[in-house]
C-alpha cells in the first residue's frame, strides 16, 4: 500500500536539518553545514521531500508553455515564452543532487544498498529533468567540490547515465542492505517493492522521450512498463501537512487574496468543455474553480484577462480540490502516466494493447480524481472516446494523457515530442518576436550560471532543440 507521510513527525529531525546541510557546487564559500555531515537518513529526508517540489517547481514553469495555465496579465513572460531566468529552479535542482551524491557514497561505503538504489534512482529523475529543461549541463564535475566553474556535459550523453544510474538503482534494491529504509523516506516510507517499481516506470518514461532517435527500443519500453506500477496505489507522491501547504494549494489561496496566479488557460477549459471535443470531460469541475457566474472561462495566453478585469471572472485554481487541498499530495510519477506510455509505444504494433492501456489511463485518472462511477462510464462510453481498437490515433492518446498529467512537467516533453500538435492549440498572443512564429524548445540558462561561469555556459537559442527532440 502507498506511504501516506506524516511529515510533520520527523519534520525537525529531517528538513530542518538537511535543507542548510544541501549545498551546491555552485557555492563558492566553505559550508560549515557540509552535507559530508548530514546523516544519511537525514539525507533521505530531505532528498524525497525536495524532489517533489523540483517536479512541482518545473511544473510551475511549464504549465502555461503547454497551456494548463495562463497569466492573467497581458504580454507576461511566462505566456509569451520569453527567455526569463530560472536561477532558483537551477540551484534546487543542484543542491538535491549534491545531497544525493552524499547519499550514494555513503550507502557505497557502507553497504547501505537500498539508500544507494533509491540515490541512484532520484539522481536519475533530477538529473534528467535538468537535462530534459536545459540540455547540456554540468554533471561529471560538480560534486567534487574543486571547482566553481564546471564543464558542461553533453545531453545524449548524460541521457545514458540516467538510463544507467535507473538500472543500477533497481538492482542495487534487490541486493541485501545493512541499514534499512523507514519514515526518513517520505515517497514510499520504506517499501522497497514500490522503489523497484518506481524505478522501472522512471525508465519508461525517459526510454519513450527518445522515440524517434536511433537508440528508441519498442520492446525495452514495454518491459519497463510491465515492471512498473500496478495501480494508483503505487503511484510516487509526497504528501503535504497543515503546517507546510502543498504548493499548488498555496497558489490558490494567494489567488483567492488578489496575489494573482494559477489562472487557467482557455486551451484547457474548452478541450473538456465540449468545445474542443465532442463530450464535456466530468473531471473538469474536480480540478479548477468556475468564475462567480458558475460558469468554466480560460483566459488567453499571452493577452491576459482582456475585457475581465474583476476577480472571479476566469476560472482559476481554487482550494480544496484534488490537486490544490492544503494536504494535497505532489505526483511524481503515476499509474496513469505509465499506461499512456504504454499505449502510445505500443499503438503501432498492437493496437489492441495500446487501446486497452488508453482506456485504463483514463480510468486511473479519474479513479484518482474520485470521478463517480457513473460519470466515469459514460465518459468511456461515448464515441469520441470510445473509439476502438483499429481507430485509435496517436492524438487520442495525447490529448487524454494532457488531461492526466495536469501541471506536470513531463507534459513539456510530450509536447515537444508532439510539435506542439493538440487540438486547436495556438502560440499565445504577443509571442516572444524571436521565436519567429514557434514554440519554445527549451529554457535559457540561469543568469546565475552565465555570471559565474560564463566561459562553459553553451551558446544556444531558445528554439535550439533537446537531443531527443531534433
Amino acid at each position: 500500500m502507498k506511504f501516506k507521510n506524516k511529515l510533520y513527525t520527523i519534520l525537525g529531525a529531517g528538513i530542518l536539518l538537511t535543507t542548510s546541510a544541501c549545498d551546491s557546487f555552485l557555492d563558492v564559500n566553505e559550508n560549515p553545514n557540509s552535507p559530508e555531515d548530514a546523516p544519511i537518513s537525514g539525507l533521505l529526508t530531505n532528498s524525497t521531500y525536495e524532489t517533489s517540489l523540483n517536479v512541482q517547481r518545473i511544473g510551475s514553469t511549464t504549465s502555461n508553455y503547454v497551456q494548463y495555465l495562463a497569466s492573467p496579465n497581458p504580454g507576461s513572460s511566462s505566456d509569451t515564452m520569453d527567455p526569463v531566468n530560472f536561477s532558483g529552479t537551477w540551484f534546487s535542482l543542484y543542491n538535491v543532487m549534491t545531497d544525493l551524491n552524499e547519499i550514494i557514497r555513503k550507502a557505497e561505503e557502507s553497504g547501505a544498498n537500498h539508500y544507494l538504489g533509491a540515490g541512484q534512482i532520484l539522481m536519475a529523475l533530477n538529473l534528467g529533468m535538468t537535462v530534459d529543461i536545459f540540455g547540456d549541463v554540468p554533471f561529471s564535475e560538480s560534486f567534487n567540490f574543486e571547482t566553481v566553474t564546471p564543464s558542461y556535459d553533453n545531453d545524449e550523453e548524460l541521457y545514458v547515465q540516467v538510463i544507467s544510474l535507473l538500472d543500477q538503482g533497481i538492482a542495487n534494491l534487490q541486493e541485501e542492505t545493512s541499514i534499512s529504509i523507514g519514515a526518513d523516506d517520505f515517497i514510499y516510507g520504506g517499501s522497497i517493492d514500490n522503489w523497484i517499481k518506481l524505478g522501472h516506470s522512471l525508465k519508461a518514461r525517459f526510454l519513450l522521450h527518445t522515440k524517434g532517435t536511433s537508440t528508441y527500443n519498442e520492446n525495452e519500453v514495454l518491459a519497463a512498463v510491465a515492471s512498473g506500477f500496478q495501480s494508483n496505489e503505487d503511484d510516487a507522491t509526497v504528501t503535504f501537512f497543515e503546517q507546510r501547504f502543498n504548493p499548488w494549494a498555496q497558489v490558490a489561496i494567494n489567488n483567492a487574496n488578489l496575489l494573482l496566479g494559477g489562472w487557467i488557460s482557455e486551451q484547457f477549459v474548452q478541450a473538456l468543455d465540449g468545445t474542443s471535443y465532442p463530450t464535456v470531460d466530468p473531471r473538469l469541475p474536480l480540478m479548477i474553480g468556475t468564475t462567480d457566474e458558475g460558469e468554466f472561462v480560460g483566459t488567453v495566453n499571452g493577452a491576459g484577462r482582456g475585457d475581465a478585469p474583476e476577480q472571479g471572472a476566469r476560472s482559476t485554481l481554487i482550494p480544496g480540490q484534488y490537486y490544490t487541498s492544503t494536504t494535497s499530495p505532489l505526483l511524481i510519477a503515476t499509474f496513469a502516466e505509465l499506461k499512456f506510455i504504454e499505449a502510445e509505444v505500443a499503438l503501432s504494433s498492437d493496437p489492441g494493447r495500446a487501446y486497452a492501456a488508453y482506456l485504463a489511463g483514463i480510468e486511473a485518472h479519474m479513479d484518482m480524481l474520485n470521478v463517480s462511477e457513473e460519470d466515469k462510464q459514460a465518459y468511456l462510453a461515448d464515441p469520441s472516446v470510445s473509439v476502438g481498437a483499429g481507430a485509435l490515433t496517436l492524438d487520442d492518446i495525447m490529448k487524454e494523457k494532457w488531461v492526466a498529467m495536469f501541471l506536470h512537467p513531463e507534459t513539456w516533453n510530450d509536447a515537444r515530442r508532439f510539435d506542439y500538435a493538440y487540438k486547436d492549440m495556438t502560440t499565445p498572443e504577443n509571442l516572444n518576436p524571436d521565436l519567429n512564429g514557434n514554440y519554445i524548445r527549451r529554457l535559457a540558462y540561469p543568469d546565475s550560471e552565465v555570471s559565474r561561469n560564463g566561459a562553459n555556459v553553451p551558446e544556444v537559442t531558445l528554439l535550439d532543440r533537446i537531443w531527443w527532440n531534433q
